[in-house]
């Protein structure tokens, strides 16, 4: 089986990668173009650099993604612009990227016969929780540029199912965290500044809940939709089953790196009132029960081993010099 993964140089695509190839699939990684020759993520796993094929583009551009595309039986669409306050003051850019990037790889797929398109939504097009664990049948809202354009995906992606019959499948994660993750996510934030060395930490709001689910139970996920011909034509939540809040994962993390900390509110990273998410909290029945997944990192106890994992990862020196403790990563 050859498989395609866009957005292949990012955190969870980089992982994906990684997991595929261990499963001896003949992978193509699509990373977006730029004059370096930089792969993300994928340019410091050495091992599996000689076992897959890059391919550079952007999938805003139909005919780059639809040379991608050929040959292809699978493909991962990862490809994406995430993160909210970006959104805020450059929506175009997110409307062209992930909406239209989507749009480009299902005519591709249409055009070419793909096999199966695993499409990559986000718990964010749910909106603050109506009614908890949510489940795949709760309303969406659209709280934020980002998630308004991600709702659009995936109508999109669900619409060339029902319309054409495009074997698409939709997998929703909660938030996915663990080792490469951008400091524009919570977790990576606290981490990085306390493996700095500080014990004030700035942050934004703190009564916020989320559902974190660890990369290798996201990567399992994706593999899992991917497999299941059941899942074509639905969208699957992928989450811990465990709610959190912020400042409740503060002393969980300060516990886990054997620190004290306190946290001062950094206005910058506070959403607008109407656009915060108050709480978001998965219904991971559905996975369960279609596809045989379920969480190796579930639960609470599940979610602190994971984040010993992922301290543990950005606190090697080699891993935290990637990133800028403590500079507010739009």
């Amino acid at each position: 089986m050859k498989v395609l993964v866009t957005g292949a140089g990012g955190f969870i695509g980089s992982h994906l990668v990684e997991a595929l190839v261990e499963k001896g699939r003949d992978v193509r990684a699509f990373v977006r173009y730029n004059a370096s020759n930089k792969w993300g993520w994928l340019d410091e796993i050495d091992d599996i650099q000689n076992d897959i094929e890059i391919f550079a583009g952007d999938v805003r551009d139909p005919n780059g993604v639809r040379e991608a595309m050929r040959g292809i039986d699978v493909v991962y669409h990862l490809a994406a612009l995430i993160s909210i306050p970006y959104s805020y003051h450059s929506p175009d850019t997110y409307v062209d990227t992930n909406v239209t990037g989507t749009l480009n790889v299902l005519q591709a797929a249409r055009d070419l016969g793909t096999d199966k398109i695993v499409h990559t939504s986000t718990s964010e097009v749910y909106g603050s929780a109506q009614f908890v664990p949510i489940t795949e049948e709760h309303p969406l809202q659209g709280r934020s540029p980002y998630a308004a354009s991600k709702i659009g995906a995936d109508q999109m992606a669900l619409s060339f199912y029902r319309s054409f019959d495009t074997p698409v499948a939709v997998i929703r994660p909660f938030n996915t965290y663990g080792p490469r993750q951008s400091t524009r996510a919570v977790i990576p934030t606290i981490i990085t500044q306390i493996a700095s060395g500080r014990r004030t930490l700035e942050l934004g709001n703190l009564h916020p809940t989320r559902d974190f689910s660890f990369v290798e139970d996201t990567v399992r996920g994706f593999m899992a939709v991917a497999e299941s011909h059941e899942a074509i034509g639905e969208v699957v939540n992928v989450g811990s089953g465990f709610e959190i809040s912020i400042g409740d994962l503060v002393d969980l993390i300060a516990e886990a790196m054997d620190v004290t900390v306190t946290v001062e509110t950094d206005e910058e990273r506070t959403r607008p009132e109407r656009s915060e998410v108050e709480r978001l909290y998965a219904d991971i029945s559905k996975a369960e029960e279609l596809l045989g997944w379920t969480p190796t990192h579930g639960g609470r106890d599940g979610f602190e081993e994971g984040l010993r994992k992922t301290a543990a990862w950005f606190s090697r020196k080699e891993n935290l010099q990637h990133y800028k403790a403590g500079t507010y990563a739009v």
